[in-house]
């Protein structure tokens, strides 16, 4: 099936040679030998030019990879040969160059840290509103409508009215939760809907609301990018662009690639304007972190620019706007 899937996606497409697919895709499923599949998804990649980052625990897989058409459909053609993967559903967008500088399969206490023993996707999790279905509902007057994202991603784009809980990373999620939800006595019948990047943080999320007993809770099915996917532009409730954990940055409707760039000192996104001030620093620095890191960080982000440098000269060439 996700072969099938695969081919069908793409035959509807017309992808040129030179052209990139970026695959995203995740499950929540109870893994019992991951370091026996690790092994497996090393040698699918053995001899294919696939970059990206594949993350395997005993509660599921997650991943985000790119190569060429050809590569991809090899690598998935194998990973269907494991039942437990054969029906998953990636989210896929094109670009010129490879986002990655190289493959990593990892072994992880959990694909997406929430860093709770007891949210358990699997079992109990929020309900799914497909994207066509997203405007209605977020349209809502009753909707509590929280992005469950860090602060950086949000700084680019976010549904309209939705609440941004300021935080740095999704550990701080469940804090967030106790302190504006809990201890404020907000009703376990309000209607609660949540929206991440792919999907894959709201499972989570989601399932730790569930658990602590709201009882009204959904989320957006595909996460942001499937809903930049099927919804048109002229009819979307999303304003900005949406950050993207790779040398893409960030995208925008259709999936094309957006127009920011990433500080690598602290993972902000850039703007072109922001990039042009004087505490910017390629690799160093930019105005959000300039007087947070210290000259030790920055000698050592400084040589870290230069790997970087290295090897997306040798690997992904110069970054082109191009869908």
């Amino acid at each position: 099936m996700l072969t099938d899937n695969f081919i069908k996606h793409f035959n509807k497409k017309k992808i040129h040679d030179n052209e990139i697919i970026v695959a995203t895709f995740y499950k929540f499923i109870q893994l019992k030998k991951i370091i026996e599949i690790r092994e497996c998804f090393i040698s699918y990649t053995k001899h294919s030019n696939i970059k990206g980052t594949i993350l395997l625990a005993n509660e599921g897989i997650n991943g985000t990879i790119a190569g060429k058409k050809k590569d991809l459909q090899r690598f998935f053609k194998n990973m269907s040969l494991h039942k437990e993967f054969s029906d998953l559903r990636p989210k896929y967008s094109v670009c010129i160059k490879i986002p990655f500088l190289r493959l990593k399969i990892r072994l992880k206490k959990e694909i997406v840290t929430i860093g709770k023993k007891n949210v358990k996707p699997i079992k109990i999790v929020g309900d799914y509103i497909s994207p066509q279905e997203w405007n209605k509902f977020i349209n809502q007057s009753k909707t509590l409508l929280i992005d469950t994202r860090n602060d950086y991603e949000i700084s680019i784009g976010s549904f309209k009215n939705a609440v941004n809980p300021n935080i740095k990373s999704f550990r701080d999620f469940p804090d967030w939760v106790n302190k504006n939800l809990v201890n404020k006595n907000i009703s376990k019948n309000t209607q609660i809907g949540m929206y991440c990047t792919g999907g894959i943080r709201c499972e989570k999320s989601t399932s730790y609301l569930k658990k602590i007993g709201y009882k009204n809770v959904s989320h957006l099915e595909g996460g942001i990018l499937k809903y930049l996917e099927q919804i048109p532009k002229r009819e979307s409730l999303w304003r900005g662009e949406c950050f993207v954990f790779d040398y893409r940055v960030s995208v925008e409707h259709g999936l094309k690639v957006g127009n920011y760039e990433m500080c690598f000192a602290c993972r902000m996104p850039l703007s072109k304007n922001d990039m042009l001030e004087s505490n910017y620093i390629e690799g160093k620095s930019c105005k959000y972190c300039i007087n947070k890191i210290s000259e030790k960080q920055k000698k050592r982000f400084s040589e870290r620019q230069k790997q970087i440098e290295l090897q997306k000269n040798k690997h992904l060439g110069p970054k082109k706007r191009i869908y």
